[in-house]
């Protein structure tokens, strides 16, 4: 989707630089920015694995602090900024829809797809869950659990496995991002009957 910048966040993960690299990219892709930080998590990790679980807790952390920007984003800069942003990255729409069916638990189901795989964007769910007045806490210990356990089981595996699973995730992920949809519709047709 964004080729040139993804292959500039590839080259910034060998660098010096990388855990900088990763953590900007980490607290941006929360609240703004289009790319998982996965794009420099994983070069990083596979270069040098024994640092993978050091950079997957800089990625968690930064994504959490990414999405408290975003929340605040939401909940006091709505019009000025979160709209202008929603409709830049095309998200208005799915920022709507989120919207019309949101309580405390959709928000939560939201927080925990989002935060483990990208559905739907982290930022439209961080900015959703601001603007609706989403309890803070509640949405800081949600956003630990799920960017942590994603991180860092992404870390251990990258440890563990490196290019084979890299390779192997590459070559799945449209098959792991329908099974996630899937669940998602299923999850909301469940709360709609109950």
């Amino acid at each position: 989707m964004f080729p040139r910048l993804t292959h500039r966040l590839h080259t910034a993960a060998q660098t010096p630089h990388a855990q900088g690299v990763l953590a900007v990219v980490a607290f941006l892709e929360s609240s703004v920015f289009p790319l998982p930080a996965e794009v420099v998590m994983v070069p990083m990790c596979l270069s040098k694995p024994e640092k993978s679980l050091r950079y997957a807790a800089i990625a968690a952390s930064a994504s959490v602090l990414g999405g408290i920007l975003g929340w605040m984003i939401g909940h006091f800069l709505f019009d000025a900024l979160a709209a202008p942003l929603l409709n830049f990255w095309h998200s208005m729409p799915a920022f709507e829809a989120l919207k019309a069916q949101t309580g405390t638990a959709m928000i939560l189901v939201l927080l925990l797809t989002s935060g483990a795989a990208h559905l739907p964007p982290m930022k439209v769910v961080t900015i959703l869950a601001g603007a609706v007045g989403f309890n803070l806490g509640l949405f800081i210990l949600a956003a630990v659990v799920a960017r942590g356990a994603k991180f860092l089981v992404l870390g251990w595996a990258l440890q563990r496995y490196g290019t084979p699973l890299a390779d192997a995730l590459a070559k799945r992920m449209a098959l792991v991002a329908l099974a996630v949809i899937v669940a998602l519709i299923f999850i909301i047709g469940v709360k709609s009957y109950v």
